[in-house]
């Protein structure tokens, strides 16, 4: 197996129940942080939380493009897990900290091709996910500290 993952963490000076809250949030403050990397998304059901179905296409980079429906679970109070019901794509959402200070974490992982192929997927494809995340969690700060 070729797993393949991304990792990106942001500081966010908010209150933690506040960042969790806008972290499951998919009807509101979902849709205001996503980048251009983003497009047609929509909440199949649900909304908030475990048990939301969220669909979007992702334009990772000009070639790249990747259709996701993710179903939304919370195996923990401070983690959300997306799985991604078209393909192996799993994001880790965890939000921790203490007192007016949170930490968001999401971890990324999916099976990436064998082959050359898939040796430069484990190469380049981390890098290009952790800056599109790195994005939407700058948008999340910008989002929760105004």
């Amino acid at each position: 197996m070729n797993q393949v993952q991304a990792v990106a963490e942001q500081v966010i000076n908010v209150p933690v129940e506040q960042a969790r809250a806008a972290v499951a949030d998919y009807a509101g403050v979902r849709g205001k942080i996503l980048t251009e990397h983003y497009r047609d998304y929509e909440v199949r059901s649900g909304g908030t939380g475990p048990g939301t179905v969220v669909h979007w296409t992702l334009q990772a980079t000009a070639k790249r493009v990747r259709d996701v429906l993710v179903e939304v679970s919370a195996p923990q109070p401070d983690v959300l897990v997306e799985a991604d019901k078209n393909s192996t794509l799993i994001s880790t959402w965890t939000v921790e900290g203490s007192g007016d200070t949170s930490t968001v974490r999401v971890v990324t992982t999916w099976e990436g091709a064998n082959g050359v192929g898939g040796f430069f997927e484990r190469i380049f494809a981390p890098a290009g996910l952790r800056r599109i995340h790195g994005e939407l969690l700058a948008n999340l700060k910008r989002e929760l500290e105004s």
